[in-house]
């Protein structure tokens, strides 16, 4: 996006790309258009109008259409994992349904659990290898995997012999639709590669190499859904009279392994990622089942009504929430502090502020190199600061570099600046910075409520907030400051301390942290300046 000046300096239409892009990349992975927009919508963006929806689907028609065109499998269509089913379901495997939901979400659970454990250790430790580690990794996961069949395919090649229905011409590389292939011996093999797969990719995600969790986890819950239904189908064959089977037609087969497979794979995706309706749509895309979209609801709410039991975050809200990126979720219903905002404010004696007048360009370089925040207020004077604007770091050094030497004039460092009418100032020999300030920022009452405050981060998309009172200003808030202050109520709440006696943060944990400009985060009970 460097090229083109319309997105690199527009950060709305950079997220809107990007959804675009995540939508594209959905549809041609797995061949999934709708899946791919719905993926976006669901998971991947803080803000989706309608034109981003728009955008995002044409985008990720044009690369399903693309890639039909190119044909890369050779089967003429762009659905990876396309199966073809004769047999529906009965009414009584409802039961092992509920039960394959149940279990995908405590697969999401611990999978997140153990990734995260790992991910702490791996940057509490004093060494850093990451190409040993990764090769380390590479050859026990070939040590690990070989002895297994099912864990030596690609994930692609593995999920549609899972997939796939017995009797209908489906590549049988496994040999599961053999005579005797419904053994104890199978369904241990599927449950071990299961087992072996889930502590895989709780190591390998978080490497630094791209390891993701989309495929592994459909795999993984293939493999248990096919164990299970493995079972079921030889419990049925072993008792067709049992009343349980009275549906059944006699000399068909009853139960459909296949169908346990993909209803994994959905229980096992939604409980790592507690995405729901675009799971439902990618997984019928995928396959083509559209006759098991209620199976396949029924697993995906059940698996996200049980991972929520161990906690509300997917993987991907986990990675967030420990990188400490100050990400709103505007779905986010979590109770808030109850209490007004200038009691979580920083105040403006702690703000580092740019007064009017005064300044050169020499001195507000040296701010720059001082410092490492995102924005600066701008006031009067000191002692009575009447609030006119706000400037952000980037676009505080764009002008002092380019606005002081242009192609008309060559600026000396000594040159004054100011940021209010100068009715008396030579523009020749000044530099006036109000066209690169933001004269209107968004300001609201001290009083106002720390819910309403909140709720204008979540959706509105700000970066900070300023208070101030008949025009003076009296504090901030950054987007990293409500972040901080919601997270460390979750935690008091956690651990069952009354969050409603939250005090004045004065302390480093209650000052909370502050995002620097490099991307690392600081924590300053000291000197509590604004980083946006």
């Amino acid at each position: 996006m460097k090229f083109f000046d319309s997105l690199n300096h527009n950060e709305a239409r950079k997220r809107e790309v990007l959804s675009a892009a995540a939508a594209a990349g959905i549809s041609v992975a797995f061949g999934a258009p709708i899946g791919g927009v719905l993926f976006s919508l669901e998971q991947l963006s803080y803000y989706f109008p309608d034109k981003t929806m728009w955008q995002s689907f044409v985008c990720a028609m044009v690369a399903a259409v693309t890639l039909q065109a190119l044909n890369p499998f050779r089967t003429g269509n762009i659905v990876l994992y396309e199966v073809k089913y004769t047999r529906g379901w009965h009414r009584f495997e409802m039961i092992p349904f509920i039960l394959l939901g149940i279990l995908g979400g405590l697969y999401g659970a611990f999978l997140i659990r153990l990734n995260m454990k790992v991910a702490k250790w791996r940057r509490s430790r004093t060494w850093s290898r990451p190409i040993l580690e990764v090769t380390v990794i590479a050859l026990l996961s070939a040590l690990i995997n070989f002895p297994n069949i099912f864990m030596r395919a690609q994930n692609s090649e593995l999920v549609h012999s899972l997939f796939a229905e017995c009797g209908t011409g489906s590549d049988d590389l496994f040999g599961l639709c053999k005579t005797g292939a419904a053994s104890a011996g199978t369904i241990t093999l599927l449950l071990m590669a299961a087992l072996l797969g889930f502590f895989l990719a709780s190591f390998t995600f978080g490497l630094d190499i791209p390891a993701g969790i989309i495929l592994p986890s459909v795999a993984i819950g293939a493999l248990y859904g096919r164990a299970f239904g493995t079972m079921f189908m030889m419990w049925q064959n072993a008792y067709p009279n049992f009343f349980f089977f009275n549906s059944c037609e006699p000399d068909v087969p009853c139960v459909t392994p296949g169908i346990y497979a993909i209803v994994g794979a959905a229980s096992a995706l939604g409980g790592a990622t507690r995405m729901t309706v675009s799971i439902v749509v990618i997984m019928f895309e995928l396959t083509g089942a559209l006759t098991y979209v209620i199976p396949i609801m029924i697993a995906v709410m059940l698996s996200k009504w049980c991972g929520d039991i161990f906690g509300k975050r997917g993987i991907y809200e986990s990675w967030i929430h420990l990188k400490e990126y100050p990400f709103l979720d505007h779905r986010d219903d979590t109770t808030s502090p109850d209490l007004p905002a200038h009691r979580v404010m920083t105040k403006v004696e702690d703000v580092t502020v740019i007064v009017a007048n005064g300044h050169t360009i020499d001195s507000l370089r040296n701010l720059l190199m001082a410092t490492s925040y995102r924005g600066f207020p701008v006031v009067t004077d000191s002692s009575k600061p009447l609030l006119l604007g706000y400037i952000s770091r980037n676009e505080l050094s764009y002008a002092l570099k380019y606005s002081s030497s242009d192609a008309d004039r060559d600026l000396p460092g000594s040159t004054q600046v100011f940021f209010a009418h100068q009715p008396f100032a030579d523009p020749t020999e000044t530099l006036d910075l109000r066209p690169w300030m933001d004269q209107t920022p968004i300001t609201l009452n001290s009083g106002t409520t720390f819910l309403i405050v909140r709720r204008m981060f979540q959706r509105l998309g700000l970066r900070y907030v300023l208070f101030a009172n008949k025009g003076v200003l009296q504090g901030l808030l950054t987007k990293k400051d409500i972040w901080s202050i919601i997270d460390g109520a979750e935690s008091r709440r956690d651990k069952g301390l009354d969050t409603g006696s939250l005090r004045q943060r004065n302390t480093a944990e209650e000052v909370g942290l502050l995002e620097s400009d490099d991307g690392t985060s600081f924590a300053s009970s000291l000197d509590r300046r604004p980083s946006i």
